[in-house]
């Protein structure tokens, strides 16, 4: 499930892509248009800046832009940078594997190679779709 943090990071994301054009997007515009927190909305922001997927401009005319094209900005990257792992269960991820306490041998386990497949169904999918995607259903 994605948290809270997560999808108001989409929002904004959605957002900052809808006003491309306009340049540099307060956050008290961000915040007010969809009904986020500013002070919650300012660390998401800064942990997306931190990451590389948006850039900031201070002063006049300033605010927060896509550093790169919505279509290069996959949504896999985005939900393990604010929620970690995608995967189910500690011992089928990738990138944040941990044997689990109760299981005997991974090998033999069932419920590791169900977890497996659908941690690779979602990778497939997530991995494959952008924001632009998101954008086109809006």
């Amino acid at each position: 499930m994605l948290s809270k943090k997560t999808q108001y990071a989409f929002h904004a994301l959605i957002h900052l892509a809808e006003n491309v054009d306009k340049g540099p997007i307060l956050i008290s515009e961000i915040a007010q248009e969809k009904n986020i927190s500013i002070k919650f909305l300012e660390n998401i922001l800064l942990e997306l800046k931190n990451a590389g997927i948006l850039g900031s401009k201070k002063g006049k005319g300033g605010g927060y832009y896509l550093m790169r094209p919505p279509k290069e900005i996959a949504l896999a990257k985005i939900i393990r940078l604010l929620d970690g792992p995608i995967a189910l269960l500690p011992c089928v991820s990738l990138n944040y594997y941990e044997r689990c306490e109760n299981c005997r041998d991974e090998a033999v386990c069932g419920l590791h190679e169900v977890m497996s497949k659908v941690r690779d169904a979602t990778l497939k999918l997530l991995e494959n779709k952008t924001l632009k995607d998101i954008l086109t259903k809006n």
